[in-house]
């Protein structure tokens, strides 16, 4: 049976449109942000917003589906949806339109308005009535953020090490949450924003690890939540990654995501940690997007600045005929299509309603080490050129690195990767 690669219409001309954006208003204000850290890109805000509405309900309106004919208002499971999950293409779009915006300014797309990781913590695990409640905010009005916060000074990739602490108040039925959070990005947008909402793990029994975990849903504005600092940072500038400190920061009892109860395994399971860390799973094939996104901007202008020289890579011709450039040439192409492949089959792997958590680690490792490498080494192919303020080819690099960290390190990436190609548990591969 043939196999067609063609894209559906409506992602065709999504991206036609977004690429559009990306070389008219993106890259002409590209600088200016990099050199500006901290300030709003309205230019770019104001144009987005009404087609990130439309998304985040289309994507309102599937995750709502999930929740039909189940009278406990919980999320179905995958098989009770398997016709509307295979004919979905919604990460398929997500990724060719992150791929082309962050062509356009890495730092500038983690600026768009979105409900973002708080977003897709909510898709994953929350009720019914919860991505009513959460969610719809972000499909009217003015621009709104969500973010993710999950990062401590003492807890980086060792989840199990978090010490912020949620404690339910039986007097008023809130929970109280007190500690600190790192490296959120967008938190500041999230956290200041009276409609922009923040996603906090925090651990409700800390002898239980991970399992004693669960994500809160903290509404911008709410007493007790303050932005205490923004990091100055080596690339993607023209976003906002803050310090968010939670002080007797209390919330009601229903912005929990998941089971309170930690005596039910399947609440552990399902509910608790390993149920909203499945985010990263859809959240993962996105960071690669958008590696590949800096790197095709990076080899893109290399290759063609190197052309006008008149160096070109000649097809077919034999490894050994080819000068260093031009092998390291072919190199960065063939990594950079290697690293999109990765992505394209851990986002159809998720809309075909599938297991996509090899693949997704897979795609953010390739991407990861991809993007890195290639920025690299374009900067050492134009010279001094490639080092100057005089060309984004510098910018592209220091904002390459980002997607070799968060969403897991490449280190931590590689390890589930072997884990799930070997069969080991956590426990027996660390």
């Amino acid at each position: 049976m043939p196999i067609s690669f063609e894209l559906p219409d409506e992602i065709v001309n999504q991206t036609s449109m977004v690429r559009m954006l990306a070389e008219q208003v993106m890259r002409s204000i590209s600088r200016h942000y990099d050199d500006n850290e901290h300030k709003r890109p309205w230019e770019f805000i104001n144009v987005i917003w009404p087609f990130i509405q439309q998304i985040e309900a289309a994507d309102l309106k599937r995750s709502l589906k999930r929740h039909e004919g189940n009278g406990a208002g919980e999320p179905a499971s995958a098989e009770a949806e398997p016709k509307e999950k295979k004919a979905s293409t919604g990460n398929l779009r997500m990724i060719h339109m992150i791929e082309a915006l962050s062509w356009g300014d890495a730092g500038i797309y983690l600026s768009t308005p979105a409900s973002a990781l708080g977003g897709a913590a909510i898709h994953a695990v929350g009720t019914r009535e919860q991505k009513e409640r959460f969610l719809t905010r972000f499909t009217r009005g003015k621009p709104k953020w969500g973010a993710m916060a999950m990062t401590e000074p003492q807890a980086g990739s060792d989840t199990s090490a978090i010490q912020t602490t949620a404690r339910l108040d039986p007097a008023t039925n809130e929970w109280i949450l007190n500690g600190e959070k790192i490296f959120c990005t967008s938190g500041s947008l999230a956290g200041k924003e009276s409609e922009g909402l923040i996603v906090v793990w925090a651990t409700l029994d800390k002898s239980q690890g991970r399992a004693g975990m669960r994500p809160f849903v903290v509404e911008g504005g709410t007493p007790g939540m303050e932005v205490t600092h923004l990091e100055s940072k080596l690339g993607i500038r023209a976003s906002d990654t803050a310090t968010i400190v939670f002080d007797d920061c209390r919330i009601p009892f229903d912005n929990i995501l998941g089971s309170p109860e930690l005596s039910d395994p399947e609440s552990h399971e399902d509910k608790g940690f390993k149920g909203a860390m499945k985010t990263f799973d859809a959240s993962r094939p996105y960071v690669a997007a958008s590696a590949v996104g800096i790197a095709r901007a990076a080899f893109e202008f290399t290759r063609d600045t190197l052309a006008a020289q008149g160096i070109t890579v000649p097809e077919c011709a034999p490894m050994h005929t080819l000068t260093a450039v031009q092998r390291d040439l072919l190199q960065m192409e063939m990594d950079l299509k290697a690293a999109w492949l990765l992505t394209l089959r851990s986002a159809a792997l998720l809309d075909a309603g599938q297991s996509n958590n090899l693949e997704a680690s897979m795609a953010k490792v390739k991407a990861g080490h991809a993007v890195t490498h290639i920025t690299q080494k374009c900067v050492e192919l134009l010279g001094p050129l490639g080092y100057s303020h005089e060309l984004l080819v510098e910018k592209w690099m220091r904002d390459a690195k980002i997607n070799d960290i968060f969403e897991g390190t490449g280190q931590i990436n590689t390890l589930i990767v072997a884990r799930r190609v070997l069969g080991y548990s956590r426990t027996e591969l660390k």
